[in-house]
């Protein structure tokens, strides 16, 4: 290959992948990253390797709703990150007896979650909590096996990193907002 060609192909190279940097980087800094399931507490909705992309761009322009699963970072190890379905919103009270919860909105209105996605409820004896400012009760969807806010408490609205937005693998179960259900207020 001639000296001015091979200069060129690099040159030519280089610019590709300086543009595809620039395109790139911001996109998974700023908008979206991926993340794979580890564990099974969020089984049957998500399985041990499912690999997601997370949406990091929509709680930056509106907040985290009832039934959104969402990916955070645990108040009490912000190393690691959870994916959980948001259950309580901030100032709602939220009390669970045996396998029911019951949610107290801000406006006093009484919510009794029908959760289908459930399969092991196991929510266990009697918890009640009133969420302040800007905290979150989240739950696994296999509530047995979940280390949750009725272990560690409330979640903190800034660790949260963003919601489940795509589900690239197994191939199978590709899917747009996996999980995600519309809970009737």
């Amino acid at each position: 290959m001639p000296e001015e060609k091979r200069e060129g192909f690099f040159t030519e190279l280089l610019k590709f992948a300086l543009i595809a940097a620039v395109i790139v980087l911001p996109i998974r800094l700023f908008i979206a990253q991926p993340f794979v399931v580890s564990g099974a507490s969020m089984t049957p909705t998500f399985e041990d390797h499912d690999y997601l992309i997370v949406d990091e761009l929509s709680y930056r322009l509106g907040e985290p709703q009832r039934g959104d699963v969402i990916i955070f970072r645990p108040p009490r190890d912000t190393s690691q990150f959870y994916i959980k379905r948001v259950i309580g919103l901030p100032g709602e009270t939220v009390e669970i007896a045996g396998g029911t919860i019951t949610i107290t909105t801000v406006d006093g209105k009484m919510i009794t979650l029908s959760e289908p996605y459930i399969v092991n409820d196991g929510n266990g004896g009697y918890l009640k909590k009133t969420l302040e400012g800007d905290d979150y009760f989240v739950l696994g969807d296999n509530r047995k096996e979940s280390s949750d806010s009725r272990v560690w408490g409330t979640l903190p609205r800034e660790n949260i990193v963003g919601r489940a937005f795509l589900r690239l693998l197994p191939l199978k179960h590709l899917d747009i907002l996996p999980g995600a259900v519309s809970v009737k207020q």
